[in-house]
């Protein structure tokens, strides 16, 4: 099975430029491509929160359309909002998929379609910048692990549930990560714990699993370390994730990254 992870898209209405910058759609729609162009085919695509900038409907329309080259190609494709995306419009934008429950129940849903069962979380806390799993979030992930009888499962999230040390970002990742961890930890069947929001691509260990969040489609953050430091974006180049499972290996990650480059050449003399 080949998950492939695309995270904050962050799509602005047509014509426009975020921060009147970065061109978040063509970000994307160079991203699709390479997606596509891979030699190997996902099996299935996630987008993991921040689709849009705003919530607008005028994004969420734009962004279908970017999606479209990849549903046209017979590939499922699933997402989770994020802390720029707005729940009941998210809602509208994708009431014609099956897996999008109905307003106005949290955007959160088991794929039960391949090898790995995929369970999806909503993080999104309105006007918030942080993100937050309720009781009633956690209760129906204690069920939906349940159900699952130990099959092999990736869980994905918006916010990470883990410290990155870079202090602006971890002020808003999910609060109380602690109540997802023991839940987590329950569970040895869950191979990875997917998330996005920072805009970078960075993994630790995290209650008996995997936890790492993916780099986005378009800007990056800045990294820097050290503590204060200001919160700022660069333009690195965009990518996404490629997870391959298989029985004998687990989960194994690539980091794709989106842009033309000289090669691929053959190794040896010239």
């Amino acid at each position: 099975m080949l998950l492939a992870q695309l995270s904050d898209p962050h799509i602005t209405a047509p014509g426009t430029q975020l921060y009147n910058r970065v061109d978040t759609g063509r970000h994307l729609r160079e991203a699709v491509a390479a997606l596509l162009a891979l030699d190997t085919c996902p099996d299935v695509v996630v987008l993991t929160g921040d689709l849009v900038d705003r919530g607008s409907a005028s994004e969420y329309s734009h962004l279908r359309d970017l999606l479209r080259p990849i549903t046209d190609a017979g590939i499922p494709l699933y997402a989770i909002p994020g802390n720029h995306d707005h729940r009941e419009a998210m809602q509208a934008a994708f009431a014609d998929q099956p897996w999008m429950p109905r307003a106005p129940d949290f955007i959160q849903y088991v794929v039960e379609d391949f090898p790995v069962r995929l369970i999806l979380l909503d993080t999104w806390v309105a006007k918030k910048p942080y993100g937050e799993l309720c009781d009633a979030r956690l209760a129906w992930l204690e069920r939906a692990l349940a159900a699952g009888q130990g099959k092999p499962t990736i869980v994905m999230l918006h916010h990470p549930p883990f410290r990155t040390f870079i202090e602006g970002m971890d002020a808003m990742g999910l609060k109380a990560p602690e109540r997802l961890a023991a839940i987590v930890q329950r569970h040895p069947e869950i191979e990875r714990v997917l998330c996005g929001h920072l805009h970078r691509p960075i993994q630790t260990r995290f209650a008996g699993t995997l936890a790492q969040t993916a780099p986005s489609t378009a800007h990056q953050l800045t990294l820097s370390l050290a503590p204060g430091a200001e919160e700022r974006y660069i333009i690195e180049p965009p990518g996404f994730l490629l997870h391959r499972w298989s029985a004998a290996t687990g989960v194994v990650t690539h980091t794709v990254t989106v842009g033309s480059y000289s090669g691929p050449y053959p190794f040896g003399d010239a």
